[in-house]
């Protein structure tokens, strides 16, 4: 495996953590691979040709599979045409339009790269709807909104106190709020009554269920403060629904964010949500030069109508379950004191306290057997019956081998 180390070594004399994603880095080489250099359906190649069955996903923005001949050919069209242009390209009109006839309550919507900054604009455009400035935030909203002490500034990994390279006085404005706990939540409404500007919230993975009753009662103090709700559904858009956890729980927001499930890996975000809401942007300036290019929006074209044409979604559930539920057997029959959470298009593992020793060893040994997976993770489009059971199968061979 010498090309992976050569790249790894590369990459952490050049870049700080190794490459521009922090959750890119290889946590446990070599067996975890350093670098990637093809990818096809729902299987990736490293630099020294090892082949792995992907739960990644590139972190899960891949959502019907590398190489997926529809969305490719839709890129490969548009780019004989041009990439980015001095004035809109129809693409930006009719992508609009498909996602909005997908997600009914986005009446308005408008495209940047990448969700965090989208969650940025919906910030911004709350305080200007509402007049307030604070901001409560439940979950991870991306590197740029992680403002609040105790906030996370990655997934999984909360601020201490005030986050590294944020001023106080930015901090002091913005409350990170735990997952179901709606009575916190309306402990901070009301110790900061009239001052709050949105409620913004991420869904918990493996506490996912819980959602059924925390989204509508965070719907509930939204309208009863007289703030907005804003959903990040990053992850969950076009994953769970087609509207995500507003799909999926019934329960409709002020503003929402899609990403990751929207261009198959091409680097493209959408915000929107009421029309009057999203009319404070005539005077709250958000603009992005590279919003409307278009390769991205030929892939988001592509995928939509993707979606609209065959039953992803319901790929999405049945593909998933049977992975998650087929991993949860094997820890279950070989000692692993972890288990698959959530809803099955995306699950994490739950792992006992102390067990890290062995959660490296138990990955470690997944990855020489060829399967990639963060912790857990999601299926595509592309993963077939067959693609699970052989997953599974390697990683029984890996238990074993413990």
């Amino acid at each position: 495996m010498n090309t992976n180390l050569e790249y790894l070594q590369r990459l952490r004399r050049i870049m700080p953590w190794g490459n521009s994603t922090c959750s890119k880095a290889a946590v446990w080489p070599p067996e975890e691979p350093a670098v990637l250099v093809r990818g096809r359906g729902c299987r990736v190649w490293d630099a020294d040709g090892r082949e792995f069955i992907d739960f990644k996903n590139a972190l899960g923005p891949v959502t019907l599979g590398y190489a997926f001949a529809a969305v490719d050919a839709a890129i490969r069209r548009q780019l004989e045409n041009g990439i980015l242009f001095s004035a809109p390209h129809p693409l930006e009109v009719e992508t609009a339009e498909q996602l909005s006839s997908l997600v009914p309550w986005l009446e308005q919507v408008r495209f940047l790269k990448t969700g965090g900054e989208a969650m940025a604009a919906c910030f911004k455009i709350a305080r200007a709807y509402t007049g307030r400035e604070r901001i409560l935030q439940i979950g991870y909203n991306g590197w740029l909104n992680s403002l609040a002490g105790g906030a996370a500034v990655l997934p999984g990994r909360p601020a201490a106190a005030v986050p590294c390279g944020v001023p106080e006085a930015l901090s002091q404005l913005h409350a990170a709020l735990p997952w179901n706990r709606a009575d916190e939540v309306a402990t901070v409404l009301e110790r900061h009554a009239g001052e709050v500007a949105a409620i913004a919230v991420a869904m918990d993975y493996p506490g996912a269920a819980a959602g059924k009753m925390f989204y509508p009662e965070l719907r509930r103090l939204a309208d009863q403060h007289g703030c907005l709700l804003i959903f990040d559904e990053i992850v969950t858009g076009f994953r769970l629904a087609h509207g995500g956890v507003g799909e999926y729980f019934n329960v409709r927001p002020d503003l929402a964010v899609f990403a990751k499930g929207i261009a198959n890996g091409m680097p493209l975000s959408a915000y929107g949500g009421r029309r009057e809401v999203m009319a404070v942007l005539e005077r709250a300036i958000v603009s992005s030069t590279y919003g409307g290019e278009t390769l991205s929006l030929a892939a988001c074209s592509a995928v939509l109508s993707f979606y609209r044409d065959h039953d992803v979604i319901g790929h999405l559930w049945r593909t998933g379950r049977r992975m998650w539920d087929g991993v949860e057997e094997l820890f279950r029959r070989y000692g692993v004191p972890a288990r698959p959470a959530g809803l099955a298009p995306v699950r994490f593992f739950q792992w006992e306290p102390g067990q890290e020793a062995v959660r490296e060893r138990v990955m470690r040994a997944f990855f020489r057997a060829g399967v990639l997976l963060y912790n857990g993770g999601y299926v595509n489009y592309s993963h077939t019956d067959d693609d699970i059971d052989e997953a599974l199968s390697r990683m029984e061979g890996a238990l074993k081998l413990l």
